[in-house]
């Protein structure tokens, strides 16, 4: 008898814990359409203004049902693909999500929130959402592709004025992020593969999920590291710290990958040369600046242009962050307002010296910044 109930007692037990692992995977799975997960958008998007939410069908129709065939292009965040829709008869890039995970849902959830309420040219436009059954977003589609599928995969041979071109969009679009916003956004992953290039090669910043808004007098925030080796800052491996000026040391390594043609790191490459600003800074220190530049373009370049790219990127990929621009002093060098930086033969050990208050602009000593490209 005894036997019996004992034996009762585990079938309970065994029942209500098969109940637990029922219940809270269905709570995992209602996660992804949680009423405050809706709210936290809602009035973004109530307008009409902005980006639209969509039905898991309306994207998976205008993907063909996300077809190997209208894939653009797969990342650690997941794949993207084409996608035509009929209703406003445009073409669209579906990203979509490979993780359900609480970071994926946290990345996913700060694009959408972080993108909706920006508007500038150089910024890729968000269409629209949808976390139905997954995490997908849509975006204007833009024809030319990635930046760096041109300059690291041989898509075609971006000629220097378009490369130029291609630096100054991503400097407004910056700007625009730290400067002329309610708030500053750090985007904490710019690199090649998340600028986009429209028909007429015009640059567009993209990928918000790492994105953080922060107050214009703060301008930095410790959080975990983030962003793409190669393109992270040497100050946020040691204080996880992200800022304003490891932004811009993002830039200034695009910037040096532009006038180059290569990746920041190059294994391949021999050990003084494996290391992009190491090789461009003793590039400098020889007098041989224009060496580097990219053997593809042979000497169809413009020395002026170049050599001002060249050392703004040096300048922004400063080792020390209180030792580089803000991007508004980047982007008067290149538009040639400004004198060009003058930097040290060799490259400096970096500081990690506290950055100055003053290194920290406030939106209101801010005009509108106009962009001009020198021809």
């Amino acid at each position: 008898m005894r036997k019996q109930s004992i034996i009762r007692v585990y079938i309970l037990l065994a029942l209500f814990f098969f109940l637990g692992l029922v219940f809270k995977r269905k709570r995992k799975e209602n996660d992804l359409n949680v009423p405050a997960f809706d709210v936290s958008f809602g009035d973004e998007f109530g307008n009409g203004m902005g980006p639209r939410e969509f039905s898991y069908d309306q994207l998976a129709t205008a993907t063909k049902n996300f077809t190997d065939e209208e894939k653009l292009g797969e990342g650690g965040f997941g794949a993207v693909y084409k996608g035509f829709m009929r209703d406003s008869n445009t073409n669209v890039a579906v990203k979509r999500s490979s993780s359900r995970s609480e970071q994926g849902i946290k990345e996913y959830a700060s694009e959408v929130k972080i993108i909706s309420q920006l508007r500038h040219k150089n910024l890729v436009k968000l269409i629209g959402w949808s976390h139905e059954k997954e995490l997908l977003l849509a975006y204007e589609f833009m024809p030319s592709g990635s930046l760096d599928s041109h300059l690291f995969n041989g898509r075609s041979l971006l000629p220097s004025e378009i490369r130029y071109k291609i630096v100054h969009g991503l400097a407004s679009a910056l700007f625009y992020l730290h400067e002329e916003g309610d708030f500053c956004v750090l985007h904490r992953d710019i690199k090649a593969s998340n600028i986009m290039l429209d028909s007429t090669f015009n640059a567009k910043l993209g990928d918000f999920g790492l994105a953080r808004l922060v107050d214009h007098e703060k301008g930095s925030q410790t959080t975990t590291l983030a962003g793409t080796r190669g393109y992270i800052a040497p100050e946020c491996h040691r204080t996880g710290k992200a800022s304003k000026e490891s932004d811009v040391y993002s830039f200034g390594i695009v910037a040096l990958e532009i006038a180059c043609g290569r990746r920041s790191i190059e294994r391949r490459y021999d050990e003084d040369q494996a290391s992009l600003v190491d090789w461009v800074w003793k590039a400098h220190g020889d007098q041989m600046l224009l060496v580097v530049v990219d053997k593809k373009l042979s000497t169809n370049f413009n020395v002026k242009e170049m050599e001002c790219l060249l050392l703004v990127g040096l300048w922004c990929a400063h080792p020390s962050p209180n030792m580089r621009p803000s991007i508004r002093q980047a982007i008067q060098v290149l538009n040639f307002e400004a004198s060009l930086p003058n930097l040290p033969n060799k490259m400096p050990t970096p500081s990690y010296d506290d950055i100055p208050n003053t290194s920290i602009i406030q939106t209101s000593e801010l005009g509108s910044l106009s962009i001009t490209i020198p021809r």
